[in-house]
């Protein structure tokens, strides 16, 4: 099986680090490049500044872990969905932004794929996991202050990251859909 992760960030850098022993194969797709922000609430070290996010992750697993992981460092659009997420037989999407958020969900409901989404509010006040037939893209508000700039929303990203994988390996287990509301003070499946 093989597993596609759609955005290498907060949420996508802890899931692929928590996801690294699942025995399945591992790609991921991220244009974005390591920030020294992104340091302290993402799954990089310093020495990962200015490489491409997907590009950084593939090394830090096989070197940490020897854990290989397929990577596209590029913009996912519609028109390379198709080839990006066409192998994929489940993918994890973790975009930060509605845009490439839509991309990913119109591409796998037309092709039928299996898709789980993860998400956090921009205020930090929650996050959700969702299986597609339960999720919806909220649209972008233009005050919205990213979540993953600083360490004070790591708690969060870390219930969330781990919530998603949780829900991975449910899935992989019995094809259960297991779904999350989570808070900084509590989580919840349904």
């Amino acid at each position: 099986m093989k597993i596609l992760f759609c955005g290498g960030g907060a949420l996508g850098s802890h899931a692929l680090f928590l996801a690294r022993d699942l025995g399945q194969e591992m790609a991921v797709v991220d244009f974005d490049r390591v920030e020294t922000k992104n340091l302290a609430s993402q799954w990089f070290v310093k020495q990962m500044v200015g490489k491409p996010k997907a590009a950084a992750l593939k090394l830090q697993l096989l070197n940490f872990y020897g854990v290989k992981l397929q990577d596209y460092p590029l913009r996912l659009t519609a028109l390379n969905a198709g080839v990006l997420l066409g192998s994929a037989d489940l993918v994890v999407e973790c975009f930060d932004n509605a845009a490439s958020r839509r991309v990913v969900q119109e591409y796998i409901r037309s092709q039928g794929k299996v898709c789980v989404h993860a998400g956090l509010a921009a205020s930090g006040e929650y996050g959700v996991v969702r299986w597609d037939r339960h999720f919806t893209i909220d649209e972008e508000g233009t005050a919205a202050q990213a979540t993953c700039d600083g360490g004070g929303f790591l708690p969060l990203i870390l219930r969330v990251s781990s919530s998603l994988v949780a829900s991975i390996q449910f899935h992989l287990a019995d094809g259960r859909e297991v779904n999350w509301n989570i808070s900084p003070r509590n989580a919840e499946s349904f």
